[in-house]
């Protein structure tokens, strides 16, 4: 077929399929394949390099190699022929441990029962999935976010000085400065990076119930304990010792906590940028060819920020039915959670679409400095807050009550505060800082604070 994206049941797999890339090798079957086979391939491993395990003697270095090797090189085709294995088993995880037997040839053949020893599939599953977890953290998330964060900052640095009107509630209030407030999304977003980035990712192989049972039963004297603590751990993951037949995905379910944390404070941006278009802060970057209405040729839609708005909402609605279901399981082992686990990529493949709508969104705005200057010079009475502070000072009668009077429900000019402020008896000092004091320039420390970010 020479269009298949044209046919994909999901858009991460059709029109977004390019930007879903760098995430297929982690989320796709053939991901969960090949950790699986290195979850296999290095608890073989431990068990041979254990010395109470003498029915398994350590391997020779090329015997090791040879093992270690089929981590790297996993390909499609062994993808492949695990699926053709488990159309005979009609199990995933067996599937893979045949494979693996295949693959170790009559060289290994000693060795070949001890491939998944003591294993329960959630031993293998748990860790493959807390791998792909770690994976997708380091390779693509975190430098996807950072990237976002990146962009950010520099506009806040840019942009820390250019006063800008607030709205409280929909309404003119204080005045700000457009760095500042992207600098108050670059906080956010920072301190939720850190929470990803430092998230323990927990794994365990304790056997069917997670109670070593069939471990103890066939090596009493080995110190099972310590053994996995070593074995999880040595997989860069935290090691959970408590578990049923499964681990409780506790960690899985923090993580998408924070996952979804982190879009909910992007939606925030996406609908602010959105809204700041609408009232023309912003001016759209023209692509040549591009059309924004069917039907309206004036038209530059923000699209950017819509299609993010739109996914961070799919990509926050799974991380939440993940973090709520996953933890639960029926006694010692049901298997909801694991056709919900097939579904990770997903939410993460809309994140990281959104996130790059993002970018794109923010690279093609340009500052109408001129718009934002017309709606701050034309809201005086944004300073009544400033006044009757001062007023509040120098212990003048009913400062607030006498601002609201002057200005509340009804526009105000220049000449009218200053009228007013020409009319308060404070001393010289304080009544010219007011006099001077323009909605443009009343933005407290914002222009320090955004530099700072």
């Amino acid at each position: 077929m020479d269009h298949p994206a044209l046919l994909a049941l999901s858009p991460l797999d059709g029109r977004y399929a390019g930007k879903t890339a760098d995430l297929r090798p982690i989320f796709s079957e053939w991901g969960l394949m090949q950790r699986r086979v290195e979850v296999e391939i290095r608890w073989l491993l431990a068990l041979a390099e254990h010395p109470g395990i003498t029915e398994l003697p350590a391997f020779s270095h090329a015997a090791r190699t040879r093992l270690l090797e089929k981590i790297d090189t996993f390909d499609i085709d062994d993808g492949a022929r695990i699926k053709a294995i488990e159309k005979e088993t009609n199990h995933d995880v067996k599937a893979v441990e045949y494979f693996l037997k295949q693959h170790m040839g009559d060289e290994l053949a000693a060795a070949r029962e001890f491939v998944h020893f003591a294993a329960t599939s959630e031993d293998i599953n748990n860790l493959a999935y807390a791998l792909m977890l770690r994976d997708a953290r380091s390779q693509v998330l975190l430098p996807a976010l950072d990237g976002l964060l990146e962009q950010l900052r520099d506009l806040a640095h840019q942009h820390a000085a250019l006063p800008m009107l607030s709205r409280t509630h929909g309404q003119p209030a204080s005045p700000t400065t457009l760095g500042k407030e992207l600098a108050n999304v670059v906080a956010r977003l920072q301190r939720q990076r850190k929470q990803l980035a430092t998230l323990g990712i927990a794994g365990k192989i304790n056997g069917a119930v997670g109670n070593f049972n069939a471990h103890t039963i066939a090596y009493p004297e080995v110190d099972w304990l310590e053994l996995s603590r070593q074995f999880v751990e040595g997989l860069g993951l935290n090691w959970n010792p408590y578990t049923t037949q499964i681990e409780p995905h506790d960690g899985i379910a923090e993580f998408c906590n924070t996952m979804s944390r982190i879009d909910t404070i992007l939606i925030d941006l996406a609908r602010d940028i959105w809204g700041y278009i609408s009232l023309g802060y912003f001016r759209q970057v023209l692509k040549p060819g591009e059309v924004g209405s069917s039907t309206m040729p004036h038209k530059v839609n923000p699209i950017d920020f819509e299609n993010a708005e739109g996914n961070l909402g799919l990509a926050n609605t799974l991380f939440e039915h993940f973090a709520g279901k996953l933890p639960l399981s029926r006694w010692q082992r049901d298997l909801t959670d694991s056709t919900v686990l097939r579904t990770l990529g997903t939410a993460f493949g809309h994140a990281l679409v959104a996130w790059e709508s993002l970018q794109r969104g923010l690279h093609k705005l340009e500052i109408n400095v001129e718009r934002i200057q017309t709606d701050l010079d034309g809201t005086w009475e944004i300073l009544a807050e400033a006044v009757q502070t001062v007023m509040r000072r120098y212990g003048l009668p009913e400062p607030y009550e006498r601002l609201k009077s002057l200005t509340r429900g009804r526009g105000i000019d220049m000449n009218s505060i200053r009228s007013f402020i020409n009319e308060l008896d404070l001393p010289a000092e304080a009544k010219q800082r007011l006099l001077q004091l323009t909605p443009g320039t009343y933005t407290g420390i914002a222009e320090d604070l955004a530099k700072k970010i």
